[in-house]
């Protein structure tokens, strides 16, 4: 059952006219998440509730660490079966960039099938499939073949062409830009990560930065960029589910942005 919760989001305006006219619109700003509150605050995340800065990534990088249940990577498509499911279609997942719901037995790497993206690059920081950092559900998404092939191991940016049968979004040659209904789900899956793994379990300390072109290094852009998505794409009732059965089910840990995505804003 998930959580009980109250969000309070404050619009933002569009220069309507403007653009119907034709004129160039200047870029938007997007009104910081409002603050939330849910049934987990007075156990599960009780330390961090309060707290800001470094301060509150540290709590919740001791809360979200505690206790973890590991999965391997074999393990991930069935999981994954699971977390992404369709809600209007229990034979099928959701594809993470794409939005198409496909069946769950395509899985696999031949065109036509869905895969394992990571979505926090698996070569940013060169953690591989290793149990960890590369099977964390909290960032494994199911994706068209294709389209995570066009991703790569990109930072994240606006801009760029579209990208084929990729629901909208948009690649360059140093960046990659969800369709908009995804673009909130990876920025908070991105910082998760950064708070995961802070470099105290033998993996690399992953960090958001405001650069793109990251490479190996254990990095991943664009921070402002990431920040404006999680405000104007808030947690949907699909985010929200899957945090729960990750949660449940599999790794017995939260990503506390899904559950408070004004701490985004809190900590960097």
């Amino acid at each position: 059952m998930l959580a009980t919760r109250t969000r309070r989001w404050k619009s933002v305006a569009l220069a309507t006219a403007a653009v119907l006219a034709g004129l160039t619109v200047p870029a938007l700003t997007a009104t910081p998440a409002a603050a939330t509150t849910t049934a987990y605050d007075s156990t599960y995340y009780k330390n961090a509730v309060g707290k800001t800065g470094t301060s509150l990534k540290s709590s919740l990088h001791t809360i979200i660490s505690a206790n973890v249940t590991k999965i391997s990577y074999s393990a991930v498509w069935n999981a994954l079966k699971v977390t992404d499911q369709d809600p209007n279609n229990s034979s099928n997942v959701l594809l993470l960039y794409s939005g198409v719901s496909r069946s769950k037995s395509l899985n696999g790497g031949d065109v036509g099938d869905w895969n394992r993206e990571h979505t926090w690059a698996k070569s940013h920081g060169d953690f591989g499939e290793a149990i960890g950092p590369g099977t964390d559900l909290h960032h494994l998404r199911a994706c068209d073949v294709q389209v995570n092939s066009t991703r790569g191991n990109l930072d994240f940016d606006n801009g760029g062409s579209t990208v084929t049968n990729g629901g909208g979004s948009l690649v360059d040659s140093n960046s990659f830009e969800p369709r908009d209904a995804d673009k909130g789900d990876v920025a908070r899956m991105i910082l998760y990560m950064a708070v995961r793994y802070e470099g105290d379990d033998g993996w690399p300390n992953l960090e958001p930065n405001d650069s793109v072109g990251n490479g190996s290094n254990p990095y991943m852009g664009r921070l402002s960029v990431l920040k404006a998505w999680n405000d104007e794409d808030p947690p949907s009732a699909f985010e929200e589910k899957r945090n729960q059965v990750i949660y449940d089910t599999y790794q017995h840990n939260r990503n506390p942005f899904i559950d408070h995505p004004e701490w985004v804003e809190a900590i960097w």
